[in-house]
């Protein structure tokens, strides 16, 4: 019983109840059983589950979306979303690319203002640095920005990879401007991105949706 059950049946205050109990220890299944028979819990509970099902609704909607999309056949689209699949993470709410090219970094923005309408306001960037990149460190940074045609506004720490005493004097520079990281955070773009690689590659991944 729940100490809830045991003050209402013997008519005693719930601090003593409490008292008198606090040296149990429940097992698993004694706390599944309470938690079973709790009202608040248990709609907490069916809350939860159809907010998950409505979420999983949506990003099979924008998904099927994505592969009607993926049936026109327009370059960009198609382009994008290769080019998704091959360097963009696989987060389901957030659509993140990462690349050291330049016209790499500049095309993955077309994309989304193109087949996608996403203002610059809600792109961001992100730079990932080695030790010999901070002293230009904001030129680095206004370079990305321009390559991808953002604000200021848009610009996110960035991250400063030191080197090891071993390798300082082995790396340098092989990467001039370092590795630009261009997010937006949206589950209708990166999920019709994921429905478009479906279609294409002609494969279904349960892991994208769920």
């Amino acid at each position: 019983m729940s100490i809830k059950e045991i003050e209402r049946i013997l008519g005693v205050s719930r601090s003593s109840v409490s008292l008198w109990v606090r040296d149990i220890e429940l097992t698993p299944d004694q706390h599944a059983a309470l938690l079973a028979r709790n009202p608040s819990f248990n709609g907490q509970l069916k809350g939860s589950s159809v907010n998950r099902e409505r979420a999983r609704l949506r990003r099979r909607h924008y998904q099927l979306d994505g592969r009607r999309r993926m049936r026109k056949m327009d370059p960009l689209f198609v382009a994008g979303c290769m080019l998704y699949w091959a360097e963009g993470s696989k987060k389901r709410t957030a659509a993140e690319f990462s690349n050291s090219d330049p016209e790499v970094i500049r095309f993955f923005a077309q994309f989304l203002w193109t087949c996608f309408g996403v203002p610059s306001g809600r792109m961001r960037i992100c730079c990932h640095l080695f030790a010999d990149h901070v002293a230009r460190q904001r030129e680095i940074e206004q370079f990305w920005l321009d390559i991808a045609g953002l604000p200021q506004s848009c610009l996110r720490k960035s991250m400063v990879n030191h080197y090891s005493r071993s390798s300082q004097r082995k790396r340098t520079n092989r990467l001039p401007y370092g590795t630009c990281k261009l997010v937006v955070h949206s589950t209708e773009v990166v999920q019709q991105i994921f429905g478009g690689i479906q279609e294409l590659g002609g494969f279904n991944r349960p892991g994208w949706l769920d």
